[in-house]
């Protein structure tokens, strides 16, 4: 069982008072599927502690942990994206504004911004911000192809056995059925456009 080091680059409370969004969601929709934290714990190897945390805000998931949450609660990553304000009727399922994006936010500060409508489409497209020495320390997958392109700094990705060091301009692709994980070795922010397709995580 993973009992993640939530403390990161925010410290332990960094989480509260700014995404609560997302521990409320967690924690609701784990109560509608009747589970107790503990047997959340125990489907997704993560400790009772750490999701209490998540749950009250207290810390930041890392990505591989909510994965593994949505997973185990029967949903994509995409499901508990939060935020934004609300949307005039036309522009629904058409439009984001770029104030308007849905985001979530990880452990070590990285951000992803969902920038097609929630819930529709057949591809999903994620802005993602990564601070310099951030990752997705552990790997993961989902079902989906995935392809993106590197908008500002550098990444590092490994998919399964394979290395990459990208930078600005370069793009990648990959099965993210394989497991997969990156970091940004630069000094400063990495910008990354991922598109998803079909909608998997």
């Amino acid at each position: 069982m993973v009992d993640e080091n939530v403390s990161g680059a925010h410290g332990g409370g960094a989480a509260a008072g700014e995404d609560p969004v997302l521990g409320e969601r967690i924690r609701g929709l784990r109560k509608r599927r009747g589970m107790t934290l503990a047997q959340l714990a125990e489907s997704c190897d993560l400790s009772t502690g750490y999701i209490s945390q998540i749950e009250r805000n207290l810390a930041y998931p890392s990505i591989p942990a909510l994965v593994g949450i949505a997973r185990s609660l029967g949903v994509t990553v995409q499901w508990f994206f939060g935020g934004a304000a609300p949307v005039p009727q036309a522009e629904q399922g058409y439009v984001i504004r770029h104030g308007n994006r849905l985001r979530i936010q990880y452990d070590g500060g990285i951000v992803d911004e969902l920038l097609t409508p929630k819930m529709s489409l057949q591809v999903e497209m994620i802005h993602t911000r990564l601070p310099p020495g951030s990752e997705s320390a552990e790997s993961y997958s989902h079902a989906g192809d995935a392809v993106g392109i590197v908008m500002a700094g550098e990444l590092e990705i490994w998919v399964g056995e394979r290395h990459f060091h990208l930078r600005e301009g370069d793009s990648f692709s990959y099965s993210a059925g394989e497991p997969h994980r990156y970091r940004n070795p630069g000094s400063r922010d990495a910008v990354v456009l991922w598109a998803i397709s079909p909608p998997s995580f």
